[in-house]
């Protein structure tokens, strides 16, 4: 090696300095706290019951209800329901695999009985499993939380320095210079990670094929997904307050507004004709960082992340997101200089991967947005 430098021999991890960066970065990424080490490149988690009190019936015949076989672990005979929006009180009298038997058991001035519940079931909330006394175990009701996984992906940043550019030594020794590209390179990869985080797909490690992590796309749509569908309307807080109520009713907390630079000036635009000018002021405009939703009265902070597609925005309970390094991979930087070579290379190396902790329940996607600078220009006219 023609040139040395104080860490030349050494190993450095640089997975905490990377979560500082992803913390400190105006985007996604950075809703995502580093979470125990994965152990395996199939990284597994067990999803948190953050619903589970009410019960889905697909069909009702004469009392007798057609449920998942999720559901019908909810519930054991003498449980006590509510069928949504009334106030008639049922009892659960019999549970026959995805069969759920019910009696009325006070009409608590409701006129709906078990003979009447609409023929197509419907959302009975759980209101509690009463227990006699001496009860033992099995009297009452429990739920195994069901498991999702991510794979993990390999992560590599290169680090050169030539010799003239060390010759150079505008930026000082060569310990500073390296430690400067390092920085580069680890801002460089927090916008990978970004992007991964938002559209990534789960590939699981194989002969020949290179694991992926999956990312905010790959779990927050598809099948049960939540979703709003705008129908080419402009963003604005009647639409959020949907997407929150969707994600309140399943349990999740909606605490942000994730959405392109553009249609968050959109969102802002929305509340211009509350801006007060006084003759006292010296600056003049209006920018809007959180709302309040209608649902709880709640703040949502809006996120402008300019990867986010611009017809696209999502309402997101970020409890459930999470970064796992896999043991003993964390992101680390070593040297990697060849013989004779005219410089220094380094190569920051790591593998890591994703955590969406119940996705259908804590994210909920609007979808065919009007494009942000159409809805500018119409608010502009």
């Amino acid at each position: 090696m023609l040139f040395s430098y104080s860490f030349q021999n050494k190993k450095r991890d640089l997975s905490d300095i990377l979560a500082s960066v992803v913390k400190d970065s105006p985007r996604f990424i950075s809703n995502f706290r580093t979470v125990e080490n994965a152990t395996q490149q199939k990284h597994e988690w067990l999803e948190d019951q953050i619903a589970g009190r009410s019960i889905t019936a697909a069909a009702n015949s004469n009392g007798t209800l057609t449920v998942s076989a999720a559901d019908s672990a909810k519930v054991a005979v003498g449980t006590l329901l509510t069928f949504k929006d009334d106030s008639a009180l049922f009892v659960v009298n019999a549970v026959n695999g995805t069969s759920v038997t019910v009696t009325l058991a006070s009409s608590n001035g409701s006129a709906l009985t078990a003979a009447n519940i609409p023929a197509e079931g419907g959302i009975f909330n759980i209101v509690s499993t009463p227990v006699g006394e001496g009860s033992i175990f099995g009297d009452a009701t429990g739920i195994t939380g069901n498991a999702e996984y991510n794979c993990t992906q390999i992560f590599r940043k290169d680090i050169i320095l030539s010799g003239s550019a060390m010759a150079v030594n505008v930026f000082g020794n060569v310990d500073n210079l390296l430690n400067r590209q390092t920085s580069f390179a680890l801002d460089e990869l927090a916008r990978d990670l970004n992007r991964v985080a938002l559209f990534g797909r789960r590939v699981e490690a194989a002969p020949n094929v290179r694991g992926e992590a999956g990312g905010l796309y790959y779990f927050g749509c598809g099948e049960n997904a939540l979703d709003i569908d705008a129908d080419g309307n402009t963003l604005d807080s009647f639409i959020i307050n949907d997407a929150a109520q969707a994600v309140l009713s399943e349990g999740g907390d909606p605490m942000q507004i994730l959405c392109s630079p553009g249609q968050a000036r959109v969102l802002s635009s929305e509340y211009k004709h509350n801006l007060q000018i006084l003759r006292s002021d010296d600056r003049r405009g209006a920018y809007v960082a959180q709302i309040v939703n209608e649902i709880n009265g709640r703040g949502m902070v809006i996120m402008a992340d300019p990867d986010v597609p611009d017809n696209d925005a999502w309402v997101i309970d970020p409890n459930g997101f999470g970064l796992a390094n896999l043991q003993g991979r964390g992101i680390c930087d070593e040297d990697a200089t060849s013989k004779g070579f005219d410089g220094i290379k380094r190569m920051a190396l790591g593998e890591l991967t994703f955590e969406f902790k119940n996705a259908k329940q804590r994210l909920c996607r609007i979808k065919n947005l009007l494009a942000s600078s159409e809805a500018i220009a119409a608010m502009k006219g």
